[in-house]
């Protein structure tokens, strides 16, 4: 049996001028800082419901009724008045892109829903930012194009000499015209490039403008390090202040924890940089990305990494994977085909025996692993690895994750619990405005079983929900919503409602849920004596409208990471 996300209640939650404080009783000595007149939910089976939260240091010391609270507050506490609003544990975002974050100098293409949208979107930025040498783009859709499937000829004449770069929503694609791939040498013949993979007319074997596989190469310190020689967005400074500006929309949103999926060792001294300037108010958890041909010695260096000099605001240590690419332009592992292409199936990223292997060997080295899987195929070979881990190691709390999990075979739901596989998933990419060409290609019956949210928590596998920002909206309120409703933001054309969460259970996946995924549990996830007091407080009650679209109309008022206000919107 797999532990589920459980509380670890430290009984001294801190000391002042030399004195320890137990939990839940002050001794005649006054908090730090104490929420009251608030709805607080706490996450913590032993006491679900309280009024007030008071904070000493930078733990929690004391979670219960408005009455008790005055004995905790004096002439030095700092008093939140909740106003009646929601306050929640901060949120662990479990897959948050905040490096790569929102280019300012992109054109952003997300809601185009034509390539007419695309181009005259193009049009207008270029006459708008006359003074950039390069046209970035991001966030354009597979739905957009007919069939799904941009090429160069589209965005003829759109800039006039200026090369256009465009990346998809999901950042698993890249678009490009004839002049930026002269200029970043994708060439007739020439597939495999240090940033992606070039897709190449069948007939002439020249470059469509298409580059697959740029999540899983162009996000890596070699294929960066090629972009930067040539794009302007992806220059250290571009990307230090695309950083600390998602680290701060995190703050806004109620993220107190972060996790960066997708790093090498050589963008640490970023994060460093952004922890010792005093920009990361938010806690960060970084993952470092391997390619398949990782050797074991690279795995022991990573290991020592993971051993670093680091604490509970900055640390480095998860190992990123990738198994398979997405669903949308068909590069996902199948097990049969797809719909809308029987003749593709889709491949793995690594030969599976390869990955195994990996697999072992990381996990004896007591690595995690978040492994980006959303093929059906891509999710069963994870799960296999992660068995022969167990039969060769045994037992181990290892918590690996498989990240996206999107379409999944029924048979393999009940292994996420029985292997205690974490399901890293982002409610928002199953809304159907973002969804359609996935249902599209997968068909109406995989479909049932695409992001089974319900499915896996009844089964015992443990949710860890997350934003994947910038794919998707930041906001945690989009993914309770999106949990409660599988439907877009304006509450239409829901479906596969059976997969839908409660709201206790959807917090808890953004919350504890997360946390524990992380082994962060111990110490935050939930409003309970002697964790962090990393802590939120909500506009309104979230349990109080019976509309689940009142939930998009919430917002984070204030933002408290370890006992300090980080983010505040009310007096």
């Amino acid at each position: 049996m797999v532990v589920q996300p459980g509380f670890r209640r430290s009984i001294i939650v801190g000391t002042r001028a030399g004195r320890s404080y137990d939990a839940g009783v002050s001794l005649g000595n006054h908090a730090d800082l104490v929420i009251r007149n608030a709805r607080v939910y706490t996450v913590d089976d032993s006491r679900p419901i309280a009024e007030a939260v008071a904070v000493v240091g930078d733990r929690i010391a004391f979670v219960g009724e408005m009455a008790d609270v005055a004995t905790w507050t004096g002439p030095g506490t700092q008093v939140l008045d909740a106003r009646g609003g929601s306050v929640l544990p901060g949120f662990v975002d479990a897959h948050n892109h905040v490096r790569l974050g929102s280019n300012p100098n992109a054109v952003q293409l997300g809601g185009a829903t034509t390539l007419a949208q695309i181009r005259a979107r193009i049009t207008s930025f270029v006459a708008e930012r006359p003074e950039l040498t390069w046209v970035e783009g991001e966030g354009w859709g597979y739905g957009a194009i007919p069939g799904g499937r941009p090429t160069a000829d589209m965005l003829h004449g759109v800039a006039g000499d200026r090369p256009v770069f465009l990346i998809s929503y999901d950042s698993h694609t890249a678009w490009l015209d004839d002049r930026a791939m002269s200029v970043l040498g994708v060439e007739a013949g020439h597939e495999h490039l240090p940033w992606g993979t070039a897709e190449l007319d069948p007939d002439t074997r020249r470059p469509t403008g298409l580059i697959h596989d740029f999540a899983v190469l162009g996000i890596s310190e070699a294929g960066e390090r090629a972009l930067s020689a040539h794009l302007p967005g992806y220059a250290p400074d571009a990307a230090y202040g695309r950083l600390v500006a998602s680290l701060a929309m995190a703050a806004g949103f109620g993220i107190t924890t972060v996790v960066e999926p997708q790093n090498g060792p050589g963008t640490i001294d970023m994060f460093v940089r952004a922890r010792d300037a005093g920009r990361m108010a938010s806690r960060l958890i970084v993952a470092i990305l391997c390619q398949p041909g990782t050797s074991p010695e690279r795995l022991d260096a990573l290991r020592d990494l993971a051993d670093g000099p680091w604490d509970d605001r900055l640390r480095v240590g998860p190992l990123k994977l990738y198994i398979d690419d997405v669903v949308e332009p068909h590069t996902a592992a199948m097990l049969e085909p797809y719909a809308d292409r029987p003749d593709i199936l889709g491949d793995t990223l690594w030969d599976p025996a390869a990955f195994t292997t990996f697999m072992v060997e990381a996990d004896r080295r007591g690595l995690q692993t978040f492994t980006h899987a959303t093929g059906d195929r891509g999710v069963r070979t994870v799960l296999d690895a992660v068995e022969q881990c167990r039969a060769l190691s045994g037992p181990r709390d290892a918590r690996h994750q498989i990240v996206h999990a999107e379409c999944i075979h029924p048979d393999d739901i009940a292994r996420f619990g029985r292997l205690g596989v974490v399901a890293c998933m982002q409610p928002r990419h199953c809304a159907p405005d973002i969804a359609g060409q996935w249902r599209a290609n997968v068909g109406p019956r995989r479909e049932r079983f695409g992001w089974p949210f319900r499915s896996i928590q009844a089964s015992g596998g443990v949710l860890a929900f997350s934003s994947d920002w910038n794919v998707a909206e930041m906001d945690p309120m989009t993914w309770l919503y999106t949990a409660l409703t599988r439907a877009d933001l304006d509450g239409r054309d829901a479906w596969n409602t059976r997969e839908t969460l409660d709201l206790p259970d959807a917090i808890r996946a953004a919350t504890l849920g997360s946390a524990w995924a992380n082994f962060a549990d111990g110490d935050r996830g939930s409003i309970s004596p002697g964790k962090y007091a990393d802590l939120v407080i909500l506009s309104r009650d979230l349990f109080a409208g019976r509309e689940p679209r009142t939930i998009l109309d919430t917002r984070v008022v204030v933002t408290i990471v370890g006992g300090q206000v980080v983010h505040r919107t009310i007096d």
